[in-house]
């Protein structure tokens, strides 16, 4: 669900499930811009097992002042910040890209 959100905000080319050994595989292909390097700058993952960090509709962060994209696991699935912030759901902030 990360990974489809992620490819909606324009950080991901493509995410497939392939078989290897038997098993499935979660495929990701990294959207490469202009310059030939990634799109991804940086990533950080907000909640952990050890620490869950849960915010409001109207406390979710605002990553890079907008440039970036937070993922947040709600009670209506995993949603982009702006998604969150449009159907006034809060919930689990997972991690930050930008």
């Amino acid at each position: 669900a990360v990974a489809r959100v992620l490819t909606e905000a324009g950080y991901l080319e493509s995410v497939s499930v392939e078989a290897k050994e038997g098993r499935p595989v979660l495929a990701i292909r990294l959207r490469i811009g202009a310059n030939g390097r990634s799109v991804i700058d940086g990533m950080r993952r907000v909640s952990k097992p050890s620490r869950r960090v849960y915010v409001e509709a109207d406390a979710i962060p605002r990553v890079r002042s907008g440039l970036g994209t937070a993922v947040l696991s709600t009670n209506k699935g995993v949603l982009s910040d702006a998604a969150a912030r449009e159907q006034r759901v809060g919930g689990e902030l997972l991690c930050e890209v930008w």
